[in-house]
């Protein structure tokens, strides 16, 4: 009998899951993934869970194995919708919906990135917003007695500079462009 043979193992990977995400959340809370005990407290209460293969635990667990390549590479890590329940209810007090975030970061960083993802953050560097304005939308405001467009980059074109300009001062741009296809 032949047993399965796991390849791209890349044992430091929690650990650089940890220290990306210090840049943004105390070490000490992300240091409790290691804490994690596979219970599928998290997946039990978890609403996409219900209706995708979403499964927090199988990622972290994949995450403490150093399975890097199969967890950046998993279109199911996006359908997160980030609602911090699994987090509340973890009894180790891991940190799962940031640790999600910063996961779903790195998977940006290393190029595995869902190509409507990637339309939205084209969106927003072309225009300011993920969703840009449309003749309907316009249309619906104006029946509704609103302004044409809303007091957004949409009707301050001029921001649009702004927006720019934050996105190539924290590397946004350089992201969106690299992981273009």
């Amino acid at each position: 009998m032949a047993s399965k043979v796991i390849r791209n193992v890349t044992w430091d990977f929690l650990n650089e899951v940890i220290q990306d995400g210090s840049r943004v959340f105390p070490k000490e809370e992300l240091e409790r993934l290691r804490f994690c005990i596979q219970c599928g407290t998290c997946v039990g209460g978890c609403p996409s869970g219900r209706i995708s293969a979403l499964r927090i635990r199988k990622i972290f667990r994949e995450t403490q194995l150093g399975l890097k390549e199969t967890v950046l590479s998993d279109d199911n890590l996006w359908n997160c919708t980030t609602c911090y329940t699994c987090q509340e209810r973890c009894p180790r007090g891991v940190h799962t919906t940031n640790t999600v975030r910063i996961i779903r970061n790195l998977a940006v960083k290393y190029g595995y990135i869902k190509n409507n993802h990637r339309r939205i953050c084209e969106f927003f560097l072309t225009y300011g917003h993920a969703v840009p304005i449309n003749d309907e939308t316009r249309q619906v405001r104006k029946d509704l007695g609103l302004a044409e467009a809303p007091p957004t980059v949409h009707s301050h074109p001029e921001s649009l500079a702004e927006v720019l300009k934050l996105a190539e001062e924290t590397g946004f741009k350089k992201i969106v462009e690299r992981t273009a296809k």
